[in-house]
């Protein structure tokens, strides 16, 4: 079982895919775009939704080399737009914002980081802004992977307990991985919005 991803191979297999349903819900509450943040951006395919529709977003991510391959993809109209940052969980730094994206990413925030990380996600919504993105469950095979974070469904449900949840679907089936690899998925997809 591979514990550090091999994130080119992972790049390379997600570059063209279409952005994350959640993204594309959550994109689809708001009148008009507005300021996001796509946190654990990777090569972009959610970015570069976001851009496309007039969003302002701030892409982050810990690997330099996502950024790379997200130039690759932009267009010159969307560059004013984008800002990107290179960090890490709990070194991340962003301003209130509509919509906070994390698409596949805070799995791999080390469990003493993610009460920070994610109060610094529901902290940082503005007022009926939306959470969108994906949590791992308990029973997930990579759940067995030191260092990851993983949560059973009553602690997801504490989790959104402040916020409204707008979409939500919990898949677990045997499948594989983009670098196919057989795997367990159990995800948690959610969509949910700050109230007021």
């Amino acid at each position: 079982m591979e514990q550090i991803p091999n994130w080119p191979a992972y790049y390379d297999q997600q570059v063209g895919r279409p952005p994350r349903n959640t993204l594309l819900f959550a994109m689809e509450q708001f009148e008009a775009p507005r300021a996001a943040v796509d946190l654990g951006c990777g090569e972009g395919r959610d970015t570069i939704a976001l851009l496309e529709k007039g969003w302002q977003v701030l892409a982050i991510d810990s690997n330099p080399l996502a950024f790379t391959y997200m130039q690759q993809r932009l267009a010159a109209t969307d560059q004013s737009r984008l800002t990107t940052q290179v960090a890490g969980f709990g070194e991340a730094a962003w301003a209130t914002v509509a919509l906070i994206n994390a698409s596949f990413c805070l799995p791999f925030c080390p469990p003493p980081l993610f009460p920070q990380v994610w109060a610094q996600i529901v902290d940082s919504l503005e007022p009926g802004g939306r959470f969108a993105g994906h949590l791992f469950g308990d029973r997930d095979t990579w759940a067995k992977i030191p260092g990851r974070t993983h949560h059973r469904r009553e602690e997801v449900d504490q989790l959104l307990e402040s916020l409204v949840v707008e979409f939500w679907q919990e898949e677990e089936n045997d499948g594989i991985t983009v670098l196919n690899e057989e795997k367990h998925w159990h995800v948690f997809h959610v969509v949910a919005r700050k109230n007021g």
